[in-house]
């Protein structure tokens, strides 16, 4: 039985061939030595048999998925191989003075070089370019959703999001994989109205949008929101809310204790527009 001590300072994870090599007689260690012998035996049969691969490729493989954010512990449980092996590969055991490794075993290699870059293969702290989640926030934006509603629907704080719907460069994969699918769910569906709060909010997020020119989810393609280089498709900005809606707005605010200025601000509109709105409401009230 293999000592607690040799078991503390181990490089290997259970499951693997080389614990069992190790001295470890676990059932998934002992269950990984004995398919290692029947495909040894079976490729030998064949003429098949090349246990070791050139370690160079593999591991310029690696480093490049590592210089796009996806770390070796990222690509090694990818690949579904040991962490010790990526280790080994791209830095060998210095407490032992070994060098990186210059061969790797065959079935290791194949597993490592399959593993490719992709949004959903980078850990969830990773950070990446935020353009298309700033695009995916933007758009939705455009169409009526709050940015409160939707920090409330990512699970983040309204702070966080408004700095990345204002041009914030990186964000986390965990965060982008969360705005993407949001994005998937609502870019078709308008917020809810039935109050005349929801009906507010939705005006000042669609006022606000059409400031910024921001443009909505039909003026992206799938393929092209993710490329800081490509444009939206042309679309037509939205019109402005009908004198009526807004003096409308302004009165529900105003009963809710809101200054006329602040009422504006909140609509999404100026104070000279919503003082022309409300004067034109009251003209057509009293012609009724």
């Amino acid at each position: 039985m293999p000592s607690l001590a040799r078991h503390s300072a181990r490089s290997w994870d259970h499951g693997t061939r080389a614990g069992y090599r190790d001295g470890c007689r676990c059932d998934p260690c002992h269950q990984a030595d004995r398919e290692y012998a029947r495909t040894r035996y079976r490729l030998k049969a064949y003429g098949q048999w090349q246990p070791f691969a050139d370690a160079d490729p593999v591991r310029e493989h690696v480093r490049r998925l590592m210089a796009h954010g996806i770390g070796a512990a990222r690509v090694a449980a990818l690949a579904g191989v040991p962490h010790s092996s990526v280790g080994r590969l791209l830095y060998g055991r210095p407490a032992h003075n070994e060098s990186p490794s210059r061969r790797i075993r065959t079935p290791t290699a194949t597993r490592l070089l399959a593993v490719r870059y992709s949004q959903a293969a980078l850990a969830p702290g990773a950070t990446m370019d935020a353009t298309g989640t700033r695009r995916r926030l933007q758009a939705l934006v455009a169409i009526g959703w709050s940015g409160r509603a939707l920090a409330g629907r990512l699970g983040i704080e309204p702070a966080h999001l408004s700095r990345i719907l204002r041009g914030r460069r990186a964000v986390s994969a965990g965060t982008a994989r969360g705005v993407r699918a949001l994005y998937d769910e609502l870019w078709d569906q308008p917020p809810p109205q039935d109050t005349r709060g929801e009906r507010i909010s939705v005006a000042k997020a669609r006022a606000h949008a059409a400031r910024q020119g921001w443009p909505p989810p039909l003026a992206w393609d799938d393929d092209d929101i993710d490329d800081p280089g490509a444009s939206p498709q042309p679309w037509q900005r939205p019109t402005q809310h009908p004198g009526s809606d807004l003096a409308a707005e302004a009165g529900e605010l105003a009963a809710w204790g809101y200054t006329r200025t602040q009422a504006a601000e909140r609509i999404g509109v100026s104070r000279t527009t919503l003082d022309k709105a409300i004067s034109r409401a009251a003209q057509r009230e009293r012609a009724a």
